[in-house]
């Protein structure tokens, strides 16, 4: 399930929540740990090349996003940054495997919730998360 969150604030941005996502949290940790605070292009060159599987539910939601702040709010996808990225743990679904001599074996099998955050770039060139001021 994927829900979009839109807000209408001075610094726009643009959300995006996908929940029960079939994936470790420490998996998805590891691929979202290499994209936070980087720009849009250098994230889906990164998402693209990585080898892990867990990368592209993570790819599509950061393409969801900018469709987002491109069609809803107007921005430009090259403007576009990664300024918060985080995933939470989701419920675990448990089944009975069965076993020898009557036992049964718990399967967990683990969810997670993935939100990442698009925001556009100031026009001094300033990211808050990156703390670079660069005015010319």
């Amino acid at each position: 399930m994927i829900k979009n969150e839109n807000s209408e604030k001075s610094d726009k941005e643009a959300k995006v929540l996908a929940q029960h996502i079939r994936m470790s949290v420490f998996k998805a940790r590891r691929i979202i740990d290499q994209i936070r605070g980087r720009s849009y292009e250098e994230t889906l060159m990164i998402l693209e090349l990585m080898p892990y599987r867990a990368s592209y539910p993570i790819l599509k939601l950061v393409y969801s996003a900018a469709a987002n702040a491109s069609n809803n709010m107007g921005l430009n996808e090259a403007d576009l940054f990664i300024s918060k990225a985080e995933v939470n743990g989701g419920a675990i679904m448990k089944k009975l495997r069965p076993r020898a001599r009557g036992r049964s074996y718990l399967i967990k099998k683990t969810t997670c919730h993935i939100k990442i955050v698009l925001k556009e770039k100031n026009i001094y060139g300033w990211k808050k998360n990156r703390k670079i001021w660069d005015k010319k």
